[in-house]
């Protein structure tokens, strides 16, 4: 059966049928003839090669293929009408819904904070679950709808998953106060001289501040190679090892151990996050909300790390 050819109001005819059990109050249900109903009755049974309903004393009686469809018919039904209603009758203050979204360490750090602070007094109803996800699975899950949202680097999609920039962050480097060698300033030599922790989910593979010195021609000694941020600064604070972050990462990871933050001596690239979606739901009033909530919120982010790194490079020059 190729659902394409089926009228799908039908299937509303059906549920009309079976709950009120006439065909004449089902017609006044749904505001159509007693001869529309059956004529719609009459295709449904072509279909289902089946009565579907047969009369009796008490009205229409459901046949058991009928008795086997409803729960589905039901379902489906309910799923749509809260779709249509999702989509045009959104009220944060009184929706009850429930996000998927994908994000990595420390992505969720960053954003849920502020993002649930914004949200949590006028969207009471508005639940937000986040997830690690490969990669590789990002692109399908947004397609299959198992995803509402991504947060991530800039990563190849086919047009019909949108993406737009939520953030552009510079690089940090962070190393421990009182390290013997980083004594609030860095030059080339000195970051070149130290041993290094990179952080990756992946299991190998050069990061930023490494392709930026392979462009150079230099290289540097990774010593670690771990997956938290969190993780590396608490490293950073025990030992002579330096780690090369975004800004924003530093200063939120930075706050319990109080490492030294310092510019990087080289040209090295922003951080680049994107934030992307299924284009289909453009339609649904809801995710839009939510995606305008995330983009505010990194905004923020991306205001006071600006004023944050102004801050540190005026240290910096004065130091000098």
């Amino acid at each position: 059966m190729n659902l394409s050819r089926v009228d799908l109001n039908l299937f509303v005819v059906f549920e009309a049928i079976y709950t009120l059990g006439s065909i004449t109050a089902a017609g006044r249900k749904l505001n159509l003839s007693q001869p529309a109903v059956s004529h719609a009755l009459a295709r449904l049974r072509t279909l289902f090669d089946d009565p579907l309903f047969e009369r009796s004393s008490r009205g229409m009686e459901p046949t058991p293929l009928a008795r086997a469809l409803i729960l589905d018919v039901r379902n489906a039904l309910e799923r749509m009408e809260g779709t249509l209603h999702r989509t045009v009758h959104f009220d944060p203050s009184t929706t009850r819904r429930r996000f998927t979204v994908a994000m990595g360490d420390p992505f969720d750090s960053l954003l849920l904070p502020l993002l649930m602070e914004r949200i949590g007094p006028v969207a009471p109803g508005i639940e937000v679950a986040t997830l690690y996800s490969d990669r590789r699975r990002v692109e399908p899950a947004l397609l299959e709808g198992s995803l509402d949202l991504a947060v991530d680097l800039l990563l190849p999609m086919p047009p019909a998953i949108n993406l737009k920039p939520i953030l552009s962050e510079p690089m940090i480097v962070m190393a421990r106060r009182g390290h013997p060698d980083v004594r609030g300033k860095i030059d080339l030599d000195t970051y070149l001289g130290q041993e290094h922790i990179q952080v990756s989910s992946r299991r190998r593979g050069l990061s930023a501040e490494d392709m930026a010195l392979r462009r150079c021609g230099l290289t540097r000694h990774v010593r670690l190679r771990c997956e938290h941020y969190g993780a590396a600064c608490r490293i950073v604070s025990r030992t002579n090892m330096l780690m090369t972050m975004p800004f924003s990462f530093a200063s939120m990871a930075n706050e319990s151990v109080q490492n030294q933050l310092l510019p990087v001596p080289f040209p090295v690239p922003h951080l680049e996050l994107f934030l992307y979606w299924n284009i289909s739901s453009d339609s649904d009033a809801a995710c839009r909300w939510l995606r305008e909530q995330i983009l505010l919120t990194m905004a923020e982010v991306q205001g006071h790390s600006a004023q944050s790194t102004e801050s540190t490079e005026s240290a910096e020059t004065t130091s000098s």
